[in-house]
């Protein structure tokens, strides 16, 4: 494989501020890397430039590229942050398909020397699958979900007629201390009405915070890494034995009974696929290329996140 882990990079970030983001910065600056970020407003990262952009208007600080020869793209609206109006769902998919369209096109305009582009993805691709084990070659699904992700991917997929390594990232639910969706699935659980949603038997694909970062810094600087990857433990669990393991680590009992599927659909609407939907993906093309897992059960995960 063609490791260049001692050479350092001049990476660009978007979508800096979220979770992933973050962790990502923490960790590639302790690595030596140089890291600027794009953001809408002022940073709070030390150690790091940032410049300005404006992706409705489609502006950008030409500034922002001067050296670098990486992009990590995380930018997009929060998926489960709002009710799924027409309105909303037309700005989950702009923020991402704009967004990476503006990185292109300034790109190519100004002819920035880009060797990489790694960006977010999720396993919404697949819709709603049920037990099928789900591989990178496996189809996309249908609804909402899947066609964000078809759009969002396709988009990415332009830099590759520029010579660019493009790497895509379907990434599950991120579990980590400092919120996210864990923070969410733990509320109820937490309040003593932790129950097991709808069926219960849909999978959920998950991944602590340490390997989903471990994978994008594998991606900045093994070149091998290029295509999709499903960004997922090795052993995804059904909803009913998420809500089991998380309540036995916060010492909390679990209803005998289900949520209905109605009642979700009725509270959330059509963004009730989120949580309803079933998706078995397989991290097989992650393990073929070495990668290792270090927390590759929930049982474990959880331990290291509820430990302190």
């Amino acid at each position: 494989m063609n490791s260049d882990i001692n050479s350092n990079r001049n990476i660009l970030i978007t979508g800096a501020s979220g979770l992933i983001g973050t962790r990502l910065i923490k960790n590639l600056l302790e690595k030596g890397h140089r890291v600027s970020v794009l953001s809408r407003q002022a940073s709070n990262f030390k150690g790091v430039s940032t410049y300005n952009w404006e992706i409705d208007k489609q502006l950008i600080d030409l500034k922002a590229f001067e050296g670098i020869d990486t992009i990590i793209h995380l930018a997009g609206a929060g998926i489960a942050d709002k009710r799924w109006t027409k309105q909303r769902k037309q700005e989950i998919v702009d923020s991402r398909i704009r967004s990476t369209q503006l990185l292109y096109h300034t790109i190519d305009a100004i002819k920035a020397p880009i060797k990489t582009f790694i960006s977010a993805s999720a396993v919404g691709y697949y819709g709603d699958r049920n037990d099928e084990i789900l591989y990178e070659e496996s189809a996309s699904g249908t609804g909402f979900l899947a066609d964000c992700c078809k759009q969002w991917e396709a988009a990415v997929d332009q830099g590759l007629k520029s010579g660019i390594r493009v790497v895509k990232l379907r990434i599950g639910i991120v579990l980590s201390k400092k919120g996210g969706a864990l923070s969410e699935l733990a509320r109820p659980v937490s309040f003593f009405v932790g129950a097991p949603l709808g069926s219960g038997k849909q999978w959920m694909p998950w991944i602590h915070l340490t390997d989903l970062v471990s994978i994008f810094e594998k991606a900045i600087e093994n070149s091998d890494y290029s295509g999709t990857f499903n960004a997922c433990t090795p052993y995804p669990v059904t909803n009913y034995e998420f809500t089991k393991i998380l309540a036995k680590k916060l010492f909390r009992p679990v209803w005998p009974v289900n949520v209905p599927e109605f009642v979700l659909k009725t509270m959330l609407g059509e963004m009730s696929t989120v949580i309803l939907n079933s998706t078995r993906t397989s991290p097989q093309k992650l393990m073929d290329m070495g990668f290792r897992f270090r927390y590759q059960g929930l049982d474990a995960a959880l331990s290291e996140i509820y430990s302190h």
